[in-house]
């Protein structure tokens, strides 16, 4: 039985939360550039969520920008989706079946362009949101009359100016504006390029004022792993559990944060489907969100990744089972990463909050993250992600950070690379990876002479902007962690670490 509107009835499984009848007849809202598992799995999650409880009431019309693949599944299954959560949440672990039906219909915007602008003219309509890559939010030479415009900024302009022609630049026509590409400040980048876009194609002032004025553009950060498709054994048993096949269920992970930059009274008015879940936030800034996923997410990851691979642990809830490997973790981002970036802003138990997400995060049974693929453009990510910290800690402390240097010497180690055929790469478990970092060949000169390697690598502002070697026992403490790498081993350095406290 394949998951229908019609079929709902004949569900019986208690694991599957339904949708009710009533929800299909809500009205379009919405309007959802992309049809990707990242928008699926958090917006359109939150919608749902909210019109199961009579809140926002109102469902999404997506359009689907790209020419790969159709929308035969989403007119096939009326639309519907089955979300599933699944991971660990405050230390338990967790497993949720949701039927989504916060889609009203899916367009394409090469077939369904004149379908799409009529929408425009739609007084319901209240809140776009995008998802579209970090490279669809660029200027590009569009022409608004084009069917469509090749861009995602210039199909949203074309779109925008249909809605200010109908009706006529009344401030009740405007929309609140919602991109969650993953770039800084993506809603004024994306007002930027609409405005360029507008002169280039000579619309009136009226016009650019209406989009400025009476639009809310809000920048957003968004944080949810959805992995997407489950695997096809696993699919296989859900489908059997829940007694519906779905060809486009997907799965995500527990944890949720979608942060929405904005302090207008309209914009929470708008967004009241924010009130259903801790996850969402409306904040006059998102800065904070941004610098703790950054440092204590992100940064953590790539502090921890070189120790999981030295180690020959090659999935991340894998690293997790392991006694030392789960305390490095731990007292990286408690005694370390937190106390470096705790300031006026971010408070102690922000820090303590998002680590024990974190700590659910990477052991998740139901998630097979490998760090060979964290370690992808490695140094990059290190510079980042992790030598912005430097600055902070040594503001507040004359002492170099133990479990910072032991990571960096994990890197620097895992740097230690054979290069055959112009390819570099590092031994896993008696298999060798290439190792996909643009320096790769410069780190592997350095590592000719194993005397100098840390002095050379911390002086070189190509690599970090800045020479490392500056900051007060630094160099001794990765040379100390290196030399016990080789010695003793990475797992063993690291309990006789916190065994001396």
């Amino acid at each position: 039985m394949l998951l229908t509107q019609q079929n709902l009835a004949d569900i019986t499984s208690a694991h599957a939360e339904l949708p009710v009848a009533d929800s299909f007849l809500l009205p379009e809202r919405v309007l959802q550039f992309g049809t990707g598992v990242l928008l699926r799995g958090l917006p359109d999650h939150f919608i749902d969520k909210a019109n199961k409880q009579n809140i926002f009431n109102g469902r999404i019309i997506v359009v689907k920008s790209t020419d790969t693949s159709g929308t035969d599944a989403f007119h096939q299954q009326d639309n519907l989706y089955t979300l599933c959560i699944k991971g660990i949440e405050k230390g338990h672990e967790v497993e949720n079946y949701i039927v989504n039906n916060s889609i009203s219909r899916v367009l394409s915007a090469r077939q369904d362009w004149s379908v799409l602008l009529e929408a425009a003219h739609n007084p319901d309509l209240q809140v776009v949101i995008s998802n579209t890559t970090e490279v669809g939010i660029t200027l590009s030479n569009d022409k608004i009359g084009d069917a469509p415009p090749a861009s995602f900024p210039g199909k949203l302009l074309a779109f925008l100016y249909k809605r200010y022609q109908f009706f006529k630049g009344s401030t009740e026509s405007g929309l609140v504006i919602l991109p969650t590409e993953l770039i800084s400040e993506n809603a004024t980048k994306l007002k930027k390029i609409l405005l360029t876009l507008a002169d280039q194609n000579d619309l009136e002032e009226e016009f650019k004022q209406w989009l400025t004025d009476v639009n809310d553009f809000c920048n957003t950060l968004v944080d949810r792993i959805v992995p997407g498709r489950l695997p096809n054994e696993e699919q296989k048993a859900t489908e059997e559990k829940l007694g519906f096949e779905d060809e486009l269920m997907i799965m995500a992970e527990p944890f949720r944060l979608w942060a929405i930059e904005s302090d207008s009274r309209r914009v929470k008015d708008v967004l009241s489907f924010a009130q259903v879940d801790s996850g969402i936030v409306i904040v006059p800034s998102i800065e904070k969100f941004k610098e703790i996923k950054l440092r204590l997410l992100n940064g953590t990851h790539t502090l921890s990744c070189g120790v999981a691979l030295l180690a020959g642990l090659e999935v991340v809830k894998e690293a997790m089972s392991n006694n030392a490997f789960d305390a490095f973790v731990r007292l990286l981002m408690k005694n370390e990463i937190g106390k470096a970036i705790t300031d006026q802003y971010i408070e102690a138990q922000d820090v303590e909050d998002f680590s024990a997400n974190v700590i659910d995060r990477f052991s998740n049974p139901f998630l097979d993250h490998r760090w060979e693929n964290i370690a992808l453009n490695f140094s990059s990510k290190m510079n980042m992600r992790a030598i912005p910290l430097l600055d902070r800690w040594y503001h507040k402390n004359a002492v170099p950070p133990t479990y910072f240097a032991m990571g960096f010497a994990a890197y620097l180690t895992l740097m230690n690379t054979k290069k055959s055929n112009g390819q570099y790469t590092y031994d896993l478990n008696g298999r060798d990876v290439i190792l996909q970092d643009e320096f790769a060949p410069l780190l592997y000169d350095y590592w000719q002479d194993p005397t100098t390697v840390v002095q050379s690598v911390l002086k070189d502002s190509t690599l970090w902007s800045t020479d490392l070697t500056k900051y007060t026992g630094l160099a001794d403490s990765i040379q100390e962690y290196l030399n016990a790498y080789q010695t003793i081993g990475i797992l063993e350095t690291i309990q006789k670490t916190i065994a001396h406290g």
